[in-house]
């Protein structure tokens, strides 16, 4: 008798697992043209896609099961303010239009403004996890929403990690998104949420689309991972090189350090304003996320005229201070000699 209620509880919580997995938001794995292409890059080995350099996702003794127990776990005194953050609510449809300017929104989403066209970036307005619950983001920083955002020319995508890709957003903005742009296999996503395969643009790195009128996109190496649900790597992660008639940003994604910055920099050696992960870094999971002591390595190897960080002052999703990523930006600009944009959260920074 005891044993038919244990496996009956079992397969009700397998059943529910299920369920839970096979809802909309977690995407589609890719498939059939899509599949055969991905197949074709140079960074998939069959199975996956990998790194330039051998990247692990656990780089100390511990085993996975063990980081995220430590971090869930673990001593939480300043993760997260206590009090709400501030943050400024800027009318970003009546801004104008012959200026180049960005807002940054917390953690990797921004909105740009290049010579008319906007680029939205990762953007997350409602959740950074599959769940509610999770992935909070800090009080004060939840004050945009998809209805605060202009019509959108291009959409990049860096990786679809839920703290990059949330699903009501890309659902809820379908209708005024004109292109999205991601790294290979991320496509499957938005066809399976609706958008028409004409709106998608995928690339491999350093694979271009040229979109006329003087812009034009590059994905560039990044040193990450990917998934959604339980397989990971099955779609790929990049960063971008994006031209307009002005100037070059390069959006960075999230990325560890790696030999794929001086590359990036000697390729593009007119960035004007590049665009780097800085936040949510922990010496157990040192691959893929910037270590403090590279984030001015990083910028002096770039030689990018000016500089903003991102990936922080929003989601907890590491054991640093919630601060501590606003002082490694103030270090690097002293260690590489290059300025440092420090906005507020909703704040205009004009680049002109």
């Amino acid at each position: 008798m005891i044993a038919a209620i244990f496996f009956s509880i079992f397969f009700i919580f397998c059943d529910a697992g299920v369920l839970f997995l096979t809802q909309p938001s977690f995407g589609r794995l890719p498939q059939g043209k899509r599949l055969e292409r991905i197949k074709q890059s140079p960074h998939y080995d069959g199975k996956k896609f990998v790194n330039e350099i051998e990247t692990e996702f656990t780089t100390g003794k511990k085993s996975k099961l063990q980081v995220w127990k430590d971090f869930m776990l673990g001593d939480k005194t300043l993760l997260a303010p206590d009090t709400a953050l501030h943050a400024i609510k800027t009318d970003l449809k009546s801004l104008p239009q012959d200026r180049d300017w960005i807002v940054w929104f917390g953690h990797s989403s921004y909105l740009l403004n290049l010579s008319g066209k906007k680029v939205l970036v990762d953007p997350v307005f409602y959740k950074g996890s599959p769940v509610k619950f999770a992935n909070k983001m800090f009080l004060g920083t939840d004050i945009y929403k998809p209805a605060d955002m202009p019509d959108i020319d291009y959409l990049v995508i860096s990786h679809d990690h839920w703290d990059h890709l949330d699903y009501e957003v890309v659902k809820e903005m379908e209708p005024r998104i004109k292109k999205v742009v991601a790294p290979l296999g991320v496509g499957e996503h938005f066809e399976y949420w609706g958008y028409s395969a004409e709106k998608l643009v995928e690339l491999d790195w350093w694979q271009s689309e040229d979109f006329g009128e003087d812009y034009r996109v590059t994905a560039t190496p990044a040193r990450h991972f990917s998934g959604r649900g339980l397989q990971e790597n099955k779609t790929f992660w990049a960063s971008f090189a994006f031209r307009s008639p002005k100037r070059l940003v390069w959006i960075g994604g999230d990325s560890g350090y790696g030999p794929h910055y001086a590359k990036i920099g000697k390729v593009f050696t007119d960035i004007d304003l590049a665009i780097l992960e800085n936040g949510q870094y922990n010496p157990d999971w040192a691959h893929v996320h910037t270590l403090p002591k590279y984030l001015g390595k990083e910028m002096t190897e770039l030689g990018a005229k000016r500089y903003l960080t991102v990936h922080h002052s929003k989601f907890c999703l590491s054991k640093h201070k919630y601060f501590e990523p606003l002082e490694n930006a103030k270090r690097a600009a002293k260690e590489s000699g290059k300025p440092v944009l420090m906005p507020e959260i909703g704040e205009v920074m004009y680049l002109d």
